[in-house]
């Protein structure tokens, strides 16, 4: 059992001042992007990255963090409601252990589970389109997965 608690707390402990972090929502087709401010108290839904292969993905990315003084970068990790590691974590694993490679910047997991479901329900509740939910909803998770880890604080 990963312990994400201890991971997230001595991964912002050691964050340099000043720098943000960014959080990621990994899926098959897009990556939703959302990052800290710079209190490191409030995750903002930024964009999402249309996937094609991964040094194109990575590279945008890592621009993007260069250029929004991130110093440390937050995946979800989707784990099966009882715990267990299916697919999809593997593929997130995968593309961790790629994106490690090309920066040094530090990489830590957050448990995503039920976030899209939470991020659905609530665009629901705002009575949001199907459009406008099937556009916004990876960049929500990627702030409700990045909120998680803020909220340690």
């Amino acid at each position: 059992m990963i312990d994400f608690i201890t991971t997230a707390r001595e991964a912002i402990s050691a964050l340099p001042q000043g720098q943000r972090l960014i959080g990621l929502d990994l899926g098959d087709k897009t990556i939703g992007i959302a990052t800290s401010d710079a209190t490191l108290s409030i995750a903002t839904p930024r964009h999402t990255i249309e996937r094609t292969k991964f040094q194109t993905d990575a590279k945008a990315l890592l621009e993007f963090a260069a250029a929004e003084n991130i110093g440390l970068i937050v995946l979800g990790l989707p784990l099966n409601m009882d715990g267990s590691e299916g697919p999809r974590c593997q593929s997130t694993r995968a593309f961790t252990r790629n994106l490690a490679k090309l920066t040094p910047l530090p990489l830590i997991y957050w448990d995503e589970r039920l976030s899209t479901a939470a991020v659905t329900r609530t665009m629901l509740e705002a009575d949001l389109s199907r459009a406008k939910r099937d556009k916004n909803v990876d960049k929500l998770a990627a702030s409700f997965i990045l909120q998680g880890v803020l909220d340690l604080r």
